[in-house]
C-alpha cells in the first residue's frame, strides 16, 4: 500500500473481492448476517453464517453482531434437524492463518453430524490437532 502500511488479511480480502461481501444464495438472514450452504461441505448440510459487515475475526465483531450471528445458527439448527435429521452438529470458527481461516470475512462453520460419518468422532472439534483430539 501506499500509506506505508502493510495490508491485513481483511484488508486484502476487500481489495480482491471477498467471496462473502458477493451476493451469495441466502438459506437465513437477520438483520446482521446471513447463512449460506458451504460451497464445500465437511457433511451433507453444512452451513456458514457470516455478518454482512466485513470484519476478519469473531473477536472484532460488536456484540450484537454476535449476538445475531448465534441466533442464526440456532435457527440453522432447526432448519437441518428438520430437512436431514442430523445426528448431532460441530459448530466453530477459525480465527487467523495459524487456525485455518482461509476467507478473512467472519464465518461460523455450522456442521451437521451423522452416526458413522467417521470412526471415532470423539474429542469433536479437538480433531483440529489430530494427535489431540482423543483424551
Amino acid at each position: 500500500m501506499t500509506d506505508g502500511h502493510d495490508v491485513t488479511p481483511a484488508e486484502a480480502d476487500a481489495q480482491t473481492g471477498c467471496p462473502f461481501c458477493r451476493p451469495l444464495p441466502r438459506v437465513l438472514q437477520n438483520a446482521l448476517g446471513y447463512a449460506v450452504y458451504d460451497r464445500a461441505p465437511v457433511n451433507p448440510g453444512h452451513l456458514l453464517i457470516i455478518p454482512f459487515r466485513h470484519v476478519a475475526d469473531w473477536f472484532d465483531l460488536s456484540a450484537q453482531e454476535q449476538c445475531a450471528l448465534l441466533d442464526l445458527a440456532g435457527l440453522a439448527r432447526a432448519l437441518l434437524q428438520r430437512e436431514r435429521g442430523p445426528d448431532g452438529f460441530n459448530l466453530g470458527v477459525n480465527c487467523g492463518a495459524a487456525a485455518g481461516q482461509s476467507i478473512f470475512h467472519v464465518h461460523l462453520h455450522l456442521i451437521p453430524r451423522y452416526a458413522g460419518d467417521m470412526a471415532e468422532p470423539l474429542g469433536g472439534v479437538r480433531g483440529v490437532i489430530p494427535a489431540r483430539q482423543r483424551y
